[in-house]
């Protein structure tokens, strides 16, 4: 008895005892085999056991129609692959839903066959067969059968048969539909599932197109709605997948647009503009926008959902996304394509209503209708702020006006262009509804098919002609109430030639309530009563002020020329200020481009650290969350392969101990073991070994005895063959010798006939050989004079060539000379000039060597003689004798002395004075002179007299300078002045 699969160690095993079970018709035990193997914990690293298993797995639920256990073996898989091998989940979810849809329509196709037999036995016995499509009498595929079905099932008409297919067909479309669902539920939110989330879903889409089942539709839309809003919901998932990413944003918009085309063929609209509304939310999230041929699928099916629910004017306004979307970027439309789409986007504005349906009167009403209006316009791709109406933005008028200045009208047939002129432009109020009947009945026979380039494969303008119609009307009544006052009814009916009166009262009826017609109608009377119904002081009210346009446009009239100057004056001085504007207009322009350009770049800039963070944060979680996984995987890889390691050990073991010991039993030797012995492994071995070489012994025995008894037959066989294998021989040496001689007569008579044929062919060509010895002598001379005309051309030729490179070889041999001697030359005179640039700068070092040296010896007489001063001063004193006084011998009061002939004490005589020098004596009450700096005047260093450069600026100013005094604080400048003559009779300075 089956004990269950928890305890293989490998899962072939399992795989194996599963085919066992299966081959015995045990299939229950079988699925419940594998099912253990996919949920024990021993298995849980994927490996490609698994999947073999898994699909067999898959097959047998299939088979049995286990929905629940189905889904529990897919999960554990996924959790066990989903890190590893996310390929070999794809293959198992392809594999199931290739054997859900192979049993479905098997049963489909079994039970439309017995249903045509049955209809084709009631036809032949003058009844009525049955051929009912049972899946669509089917609503809803979750519901189960209740009491009331089955009880109305046995009292209805339908024979135990028909019950019998029913019951042997839904069961397995309620199969797929819940492996579809299963599926989607299984690979949901994860981001490395996500491709195959977006196939299972556009799988489960076809599904639902192909059988045409419209709740699970909606089911299935619902379901990955409410994924995605899950998705952003809890944003702490494991794996979760990242919408700014644009490979997966494109995955779910892609999704979401096949979900849209599905919708649009089932005629779900209501689960359209659901989706139009997931698609745009997307689009919202995502940095970059889809693709224009995304976006045009995208308005081709608004434009269908806004007509069925009679929103007239949003289907205008995505005929005119559409329009503007495949002219802009769908470069291989032809222009029969975009003529029919201009006359799409004309016609479905010429359809809308000259008036706005009021559908609401309360405020709370009226705030929902805004709301609505605004999450359309957005739909539609329309920027609206919030705090201003969307049916303000979006008008009639409006997208008329826009056509006409972006020249849709123009690229439209002239059927329309003459229809926008009869109901926009011109004024026909007695036969305007004749003349769009004609219109119309040729725009219906426009041939409307579209290139395969087309987003959309045919537009029906069959589609527009009603609500043409009803504008048409509208029109027409308009025109006539401002021209007549009151009309009967019998002259509207015979002007409308599209509707009975009652349609078109139906219609004056509703403009009139949404104000935008003033007529009554007068069924008593029978007539139509056209203009406003206000009471008579409302005409009063505005009288006044009517009175004074007309008079003002009556004196306008009068004095032409005084208010065409005035208007000219006004035009002038408004150009003039225009003028004085236009500088500051413009820099103010500029001025504010600069600042929304500044505005813009710090914005991105601020979105991009924003981005730049965020993505940051993401990047170090996504470590943070790979880290730990990472050391969990090998965790509990070491610790998997640990206890792998030990089981096969263990295993390996005991299949070694199983096999020996079966190869005893096999061998004759039986083991009995007692209960609880262990068996010794050695043991084995070493018996089973020496069994095996007794039987190798035994065994060459035998070969022994054998390959002499073969000898001996073998021997008896060859001296049996000798006789027989000579009379082969001598018989294919006789067949040799007479295919020979056979083969040799026809080669000489073949060969005879050849020689006689050619003998023939040469008899008849000599006559030619003459001329053909006059033929070959020609050509042979006339290629000789060729030939040496060519040499003779080829000799010119080279000695022309000859000629040639001699001149150019002596050219450039004179060039190489000059350019030589150039150079020769300019070393010559470089070596030159650095020669005497040398010697110049030799000769002032020397110079300026000798004139320092002249310097020094200069300032060391002066120095000494300074010292000799010095001493002398130290040593000498007053002249003997004199009085007391100063240091001259002089009295306080009596000044220098004198000079014995009459001069004062500088040798001047008095009546000439003292000698003139410019600079004068130098001062003794004060130090020299010092600049704004403090320092001295003359750039004093360090207190020192000499030096080679006080000598050189002395030199310079013409010997030493005169008008310096004694440095500051030196004691000589205490002893008076000096004497006027030194001993050898020059200056003191």
């Amino acid at each position: 008895m089956y004990r269950g699969g928890g305890g293989f160690a490998k899962p072939e095993n399992a795989l194996k005892r599963a085919e066992e079970l299966e081959k015995v018709g045990q299939k229950q035990a079988a699925l419940k085999a594998l099912h253990d193997v996919l949920t024990s914990k021993r298995h849980r690293q994927w490996q490609k056991a698994l999947e073999n298993i898994m699909f067999k797995y898959v097959a047998l639920c299939v088979e049995l129609k286990t929905g629940r256990l189905l889904k529990d073996g897919l999960i554990q898989y996924r959790n066990s692959c989903q890190q590893d091998n996310v390929q070999s989940l794809e293959e198992v979810i392809k594999r199931l839903l290739k054997l859900a849809h192979e049993k479905a329509e098997e049963a489909q196709k079994v039970s439309d066959e017995a249903l045509a037999v049955k209809a084709a036995e009631a036809e032949a016995g003058g009844g009525e067969g049955k051929t009912a499509d049972e899946l669509k009498e089917v609503e809803d595929l979750d519901l189960d059968t209740t009491p009331e079905d089955l009880m109305l099932s046995y009292v209805s008409g339908d024979n135990t048969k028909d019950r019998k297919e029913r019951k042997d067909v839904m069961p397995w479309f309620k199969f797929l539909w819940e492996t579809y669902r299963n599926s989607l539920d299984i690979l949901r939110n994860n981001s490395r599932l996500e491709a195959l989330y977006a196939m299972t879903a556009n799988r489960a889409y076809n599904f639902c197109l192909t059988y045409t089942r419209n709740t699970e539709f909606k089911r299935v839309c619902e379901i990955i709605r409410n994924h995605l809003a899950n998705l952003n919901k809890y944003a702490d998932q494991r794996d979760k997948p990242d919408l700014q990413q644009p490979e997966t944003l494109a995955l779910y918009l892609e999704t979401r647009f096949e979900q849209l085309r599905v919708a649009g063929k089932l005629g779900l609209w209501q689960e359209a503009f659901r989706t139009v509304e997931d698609i745009h939310g997307l689009t919202l999230i995502g940095k970059r926008s889809p693709k224009p041929q995304m976006m045009a699928i995208y308005f081709a099916n608004l434009t269908q959902v806004f007509w069925i629910s009679e929103k007239y004017l949003y289907n205008a306004y995505a005929w005119y996304k559409l329009f503007n979307i495949s002219r802009a970027y769908n470069k291989n439309l032809q222009e029969r394509d975009m003529e029919l789409m201009a006359n799409a986007v004309v016609l479905s504005t010429l359809s809308i209503l000259p008036y706005e349906t009021k559908t609401s009167h309360g405020f709370y009403e009226v705030e929902l209708e805004r709301e609505r209006a605004g999450r359309v316009a957005n739909l539609l791709g329309f920027a609206v702020d919030s705090k201003r109406d969307a049916r303000e933005a979006l008008s009639r008028s409006a997208l008329l006006s826009e056509l006409s200045a972006k020249g849709v009208l123009k690229l439209a047939t002239p059927e329309v262009q003459q229809l926008y002129s009869l109901l926009e432009v011109e004024f026909h109020p007695l036969d305007l509804c004749n003349k769009v009947q004609a219109i119309l009945e040729k725009i219906e026979g426009i041939d409307t098919s579209m290139s395969s380039a087309s987003p959309i494969p045919e537009i029906l303008f069959v589609q527009f002609v009603k609500q043409l119609q009803h504008v048409s009307t509208l029109k027409m009544v308009h025109q006539i109430s401002q021209v007549y006052t009151r009309v009967r009814l019998d002259f509207i009916s015979e002007r409308v030639v599209f509707f009975k009166f009652g349609q078109v009262e139906r219609l004056l009826v509703d403009a009139v309530r949404n104000a935008h017609l003033q007529v009554r109608i007068d069924h008593r009377n029978k007539v139509v009563i056209c203009g406003s119904h206000t009471l008579e002081s409302d005409k009063v009210k505005n009288h006044l002020s009517l009175l004074a346009k007309r008079l003002k446009k009556v004196m306008s009239m009068i004095n032409k020329d005084a208010v065409d100057q005035s208007k000219q004056d006004r035009r002038t001085k408004a150009i003039e200020e225009m003028k004085n504007q236009v500088e500051n207009e413009h820099k103010r322009i500029l001025a504010r481009k600069v600042i929304i350009e500044r505005r813009k770049e710090e914005y991105e800039q601020m979105l991009q650290e924003k981005e730049r963070e965020e993505e940051n944060k993401r990047i170090q979680l996504e470590k943070m969350r790979a880290e730990e996984e990472k050391k969990r995987l090998q965790t509990e890889s070491a610790r998997r392969e640990e206890e792998r390691i030990r089981r096969d050990m263990e295993e390996q073991e005991l299949e070694e101990t199983r096999a020996l010991m079966e190869a005893a039993r096999v061998r004759g030797k039986k083991f009995e073991l007692k209960e609880g012995e262990k068996v010794d492994k050695v043991e084995l071995r070493q018996r089973a070994i020496q069994e095996q070489i007794k039987e190798r012994q035994e065994q060459a025995r035998k070969l022994q005895r054998l390959s002499k008894s073969m000898d001996h037959f073998e021997r008896a066989k060859r001296e049996e063959q000798v006789d027989l294998l000579m009379e082969l021989h001598e018989k294919r040496m006789e067949d040799d010798l007479e295919y020979q001689k056979k083969h040799k007569e026809e080669l000489l008579a073949k060969h005879k006939g050849k020689w006689e044929s050619d003998l023939a062919e040469k008899k008849r060509l000599e006559k030619l050989l003459s001329e053909k010895e006059v033929f070959k002598a020609q050509l042979l001379e006339k290629r000789e004079e060729f030939y040496r005309a060519e040499e003779e051309e080829m000799r010119r030729e080279i000695e022309a060539k000859k000629k040639e490179l001699k001149a150019q070889r002596i050219l450039a041999r004179k060039k190489e000379y000059v350019r030589r001697c150039r150079a020769e030359e300019e070393l010559r005179m470089k070596i030159e000039y650095e020669e005497k640039m040398r010697a110049e700068q030799e000769a002032k070092k020397k110079a300026e060597e000798e004139r320092l040296r002249i310097l020094d010896e200069q300032m060391m007489k002066q120095r000494e003689r300074e010292a000799e001063l010095d001493q002398r001063r130290s040593y000498g004193g007053p002249p003997r004798g004199a009085p007391e006084g100063d240091r001259w011998g002089g009295r306080s009061d009596r000044g220098p002395p004198r000079r014995p002939e009459g001069g004062d004490r500088w040798g001047s005589r008095p009546d000439r004075g003292p000698p003139r020098d410019d600079r004068g004596p130098p001062r003794d009450d004060r130090g020299p002179r010092r600049d704004d700096r403090g320092e001295d005047r003359w750039a004093r260093r360090g207190g020192d007299e000499g030096g080679p450069r006080s000598a050189a600026f002395a030199e310079r100013r013409g010997g030493p300078d005169d008008r310096r005094g004694p440095p500051r604080g030196d004691p000589r400048d205490r002893r008076g002045p000096p004497p006027s003559r030194r001993p050898d009779g020059g200056s003191r300075w």
